[in-house]
């Protein structure tokens, strides 16, 4: 991806093109969240995870994910995922070591964002991105990825799952 702005913005716009492609036809959550998972991870520079954890029984699980591997279980307000996940708010990181109750999973990650999943009104999920370098996110970066986030929860079946 570049970083020229309207040639990252464009590029964005095509990623959202395939993950509509991707996810057209296809309802499963766990399907969706691999596709997804890989797409994102394959087409965006400077990232070293990117993948979903599911709640389940006021924890998160780690679901569908691409990188290296991952805390298999974190706890609703614990982490810059449990946090996203207890509050419903994107968590953008420019230095999760800045961030007071960071989990490292991985250490070469140095900053993150995270998309909360919701599905009638709670927050069953979340997206969770990472990277080695510092300040890799930026509003584009949120905006399109959102965009991104929405597609999956329109196009996957989350019913089953916990929420808060």
């Amino acid at each position: 991806m570049s970083t020229d702005i309207q040639t990252k913005q464009q590029d964005y716009q095509l990623l959202v093109q395939q993950a509509k492609a991707l996810l057209s036809g296809e309802s499963d959550y766990i399907a969706n969240a691999a596709n997804i998972s890989a797409l994102i991870y394959n087409n965006l520079a400077d990232l070293n995870w990117a993948g979903f954890y599911f709640l389940k029984a006021e924890q998160l699980v780690l679901g569908p994910f691409q990188g290296q591997v991952a805390c298999v279980r974190i706890p609703l307000g614990r982490g810059v995922c449990g946090t996203a996940a207890a509050t419903g708010e994107i968590q953008r990181i420019a230095d999760v070591h800045q961030f007071d109750g960071h989990i490292a999973c991985d250490a070469a990650s140095n900053s993150e964002i995270v998309l909360p999943i919701t599905h009638a009104g709670k927050v069953v999920a979340v997206l969770d991105i990472d990277s080695p370098e510092l300040q890799r996110f930026d509003l584009i970066d949120q905006q399109y990825l959102s965009q991104i986030a929405d597609l999956f929860v329109q196009h996957s079946e989350l019913g089953s799952l916990d929420g808060v």
